[in-house]
């Protein structure tokens, strides 16, 4: 049984998926999805504990070796990203239910649950193959999946939003999988190991360089880098609202796993930023991203949307860690990539839950809710600080990592350039806790209630959790720097 975890790892959310879509009854199919979920958790913790102490899971699909078979593969970095999407996936589909109330119709649920276990599986999919045509595979699919539970939203610019959101991503899709039939076409494997051994050879290749250029602009249109983030504010801000969460959590970590994957793994550090000079370009790329969008986080006046172009320049902060190309850099921006996820999918879980009782995301309409939901706007404040960044909670711990990495560089400038992006989030979070703390409440919000504990207790986890992985850092910052340590070759 043991053996069989990563196929049964990928199995049970995708088997369940088709059985939730015959389920006429909303609360039998969360109740469904929400054991495939957790099942799911328990084994990729299972997973991580085995390459923990074990070193890399080699899993053959059908008993056909790699690489003529396709293998399911299981490291340290693919480890901690598969207790990420599970864990954080698993705590989002708890909140589900009663966020779904009144967002569409009880019969019509089952679907729901059924296209966000697809997106699920998919994701991880995406982490635990060795395939680089299994990763666009998965991909597409958790994209068709998010394109799905976005146009879900009640407002109409949710269509909007999703539509925009497949125009960008189907050529985000499509170059990623041009970039994978080049590197067929001069190699004549596809299995990601395999490639990483053959390509060396080819480097001179033109193919080959043009298939880094095809995939370095797919999988950042994917990550959202900036200028390429245009979808992403707009499907955060009218996605269903404990939808969201999902998102911030899991879609675009994993395709920033995939661009760590591909660039460091297959195409390898000393092609992709030492002959390519791809850092030449990503480094810009992010500090753009960090100014421009915090300062336009600090001009929202929805909750939704400045959260969601914070998104954008927490991104940055993780595409910037690999362009610097040194060991605290890269640690700071799988760390980031966790704790982010984390972070964002509490906050936007919290705020779920003060837009089911005022229902607006408005800033006007959040006024004084510190003090009718004191729990919730508790575990939001919690998660906002460790987005900030203060010290005790996760956030700092990458950001330190990265301030670490710029000064190995010899950057001044740019860690103090970070330490200014730091204060500009301290502003657009800060907005929130004084409209919540310091504003009175409009007089039709006078009877508003604390939230459900079936969505508080998971927002207080997240907070929880913000708190203990900037307190205990091994498994965080411990893995990613192992990762980065065996990326750059250092013992």
């Amino acid at each position: 049984m043991i053996e069989q975890l990563p196929a049964i790892q990928l199995l049970l959310t995708l088997l369940a998926a088709p059985i939730c879509s015959m389920l006429r009854n909303g609360d039998h199919a969360w109740r469904l999805a929400t054991a495939a979920t957790w099942l799911s958790t328990v084994v990729a913790i299972m997973l991580l504990i085995q390459v923990w102490d074990g070193g890399v899971i080699s899993y053959q699909m059908g008993g056909w070796p790699p690489p003529w078979g396709i293998e399911v593969r299981i490291d340290e970095l693919n480890a901690l990203v598969l207790l990420l999407v599970t864990l954080f996936g698993s705590l989002v589909i708890t909140a589900l239910r009663e966020s779904l109330r009144g967002v569409m119709r009880h019969q019509r649920q089952s679907l729901y649950y059924t296209t966000f276990l697809l997106c699920f599986a998919a994701l991880i999919g995406i982490t635990i193959t060795a395939d680089a045509f299994n990763v666009f595979v998965f991909l597409e699919v958790s994209s068709l999946s998010t394109y799905a539970l976005i146009a879900r939203g009640r407002d109409r610019r949710a269509l909007t939003a999703s539509f925009r959101y497949l125009i960008m991503g189907t050529i985000g899709a499509t170059f990623i999988l041009i970039a994978i039939g080049f590197l067929y076409m001069v190699t004549g494997t596809l299995n990601m190991q395999d490639l990483s051994e053959r390509l060396p050879a080819h480097w001179d290749n033109r193919v080959i360089q043009a298939s880094l250029a095809f995939f370095t602009v797919g999988i950042a249109l994917k990550v959202a880098v900036f200028p390429l983030h245009y979808w992403l504010p707009n499907a955060y801000t009218y996605a269903p609202k404990a939808t969201t969460a999902f998102l911030a959590a899991t879609a675009t970590k994993v395709s920033l796993y995939v661009m760590i994957r591909f660039l460091f793994d297959v195409y390898g550090i000393e092609f992709a930023f030492e002959k390519m000079q791809l850092s030449t370009i990503l480094v810009p790329l992010s500090i753009a991203g960090i100014l421009i969008a915090s300062l336009v986080a600090i001009f929202q006046n929805d909750a939704k949307r400045l959260l969601a172009w914070s998104s954008v320049a927490q991104l940055s902060y993780m595409v910037l860690g690999l362009a610097l190309l040194n060991a605290s850099g890269i640690t700071a921006a799988i760390s980031h990539m966790f704790n982010h996820a984390m972070m964002k999918a509490g906050l936007f879980l919290a705020l779920a839950a003060m837009i089911y009782r005022v229902n607006s995301s408005k800033l006007h309409d959040l006024a004084g809710i510190g003090r009718t939901m004191p729990l919730t706007t508790g575990a939001f404040a919690v998660m906002g600080v460790g987005l900030i960044g203060v010290p005790m909670t996760a956030g700092f711990v990458s950001k330190w990592y990265l301030i670490s990495g710029t000064l190995d560089k010899g950057w001044l400038p740019l860690a103090a350039l970070l330490i200014v992006s730091s204060l500009m989030a301290v502003v657009y979070i800060g907005k929130i806790i004084d409209v919540a703390y310091f504003k009175p409440a409009p007089p039709q919000h006078a009877d508003v209630r604390e939230a459900p504990l079936s969505m508080l207790i998971p927002c207080w986890i997240f907070a929880l959790l913000t708190i203990y992985f900037g307190l205990d850092t091994r498994i965080t910052a411990g893995l990613a720097g192992r990762v980065a340590q065996s990326y750059l070759g250092v013992s």
